[in-house]
């Protein structure tokens, strides 16, 4: 049974996984954190949480919120920054097998380029996975995936300061998608990710205020799962590379749809925080539907539900 994966066939050294389960940035921490709790080196790949310039003490509290089905967060993007990052962490990921692709997040494209910069060549750093949901503030503070020409320009910067395989996380908060995951495809992106969270809010009645620290924050988990297929389904009908899907999968069979729907990988996010064994779970979930329906290669299911 193969459940290899291939993440940039257009990149010269590509980004192989040996199975398409992959974790989501911002809930997996830096793998180290899980690392005892299971034998992380059997998942496709770590993504790790999203990585500043400068270390980051994130948002008010409080910053998450239980909804129906799905998860508030306001995180705030705290981080430890990228010299902690290059120095504690990638020496540890070095050693390990399974690939580790770092989040990166900037306010402005010279923020990301330098990023990309300082990890580029950095033993244990196998790509970028780089958050263009993030505001851009010379564009009064729209996200820069918001706009196709704004995404393009950032992720040509990071393309071109770097030699790691790129790949680009979508935010579903754009009029178009398909728009977006063209332009940034077109601009030298080895891959595209999707969803980020969906902006949404809540208010404590009992206080009478909102719920969140930051009063917004990104909803995540099975409630956005519907939004988050579909989105899939059209990114992965316009563009020529790998779509990675993302977004209230918590179960094998999610991971199923979003794969039969054009994605060649998934990530386990929100599902982690109550089962942090969640996405070996969804692992162990496929290759027990492979043998059972006899299926030999992970691939032959990629879009097979697409119409």
């Amino acid at each position: 049974m193969n459940l290899a994966v291939q993440l940039a066939p257009k990149h010269t050294r590509g980004l192989l996984l040996s199975n398409p389960v992959m974790t989501a940035s911002g809930t997996f921490g830096y793998g180290t954190e899980n690392s005892h709790l299971f034998d992380i080196q059997k998942l496709g790949a770590v993504v790790c949480k999203g990585t500043t310039l400068e270390p980051r003490e994130g948002n008010p509290q409080p910053r998450l919120y239980e909804t129906a089905s799905g998860l508030l967060n306001s995180i705030g993007l705290q981080n430890i920054g990228v010299e902690a990052l290059i120095r504690e962490k990638a020496p540890i990921w070095a050693g390990w097998q399974i690939p580790v692709i770092v989040n990166i997040a900037g306010e402005s494209v010279d923020e990301y380029r330098q990023l990309a910069e300082k990890l580029d060549g950095v033993p244990g750093v196998s790509g970028l996975d780089f958050n263009i949901s993030c505001p851009n503030i010379k564009a009064g503070g729209a996200e820069f995936g918001a706009d196709p020409v704004s995404a393009a320009g950032v992720t040509a910067a990071v393309r071109k300061a770097t030699s790691l395989p790129v790949l680009v996380k979508l935010t579903p908060n754009t009029g178009d998608i398909s728009a977006v995951a063209s332009a940034v495809a077109g601009a030298g992106a080895d891959a595209v990710s999707l969803i980020n969270t969906i902006k949404g809010m809540a208010i404590d009645t009992n206080k009478r205020k909102p719920a969140l620290g930051n009063i917004t924050g990104g909803l995540s988990g099975p409630a956005i799962k519907p939004v988050a297929l579909y989105m899939v389904y059209q990114v992965a009908g316009m563009v020529d590379i790998p779509v990675i899907g993302c977004g209230g999968i918590a179960t094998a069979a999610d991971a199923l749809e979003f794969i039969m729907a054009g994605a060649t990988a998934i990530q386990v996010g929100t599902a982690s925080f109550p089962d942090p064994l969640a996405p070996l779970h969804v692992l162990e979930g496929i290759e027990q539907f492979m043998a059972k329906e006899g299926i030999a290669d992970i691939n032959e299911l990629v879009g097979v539900g697409r119409q």
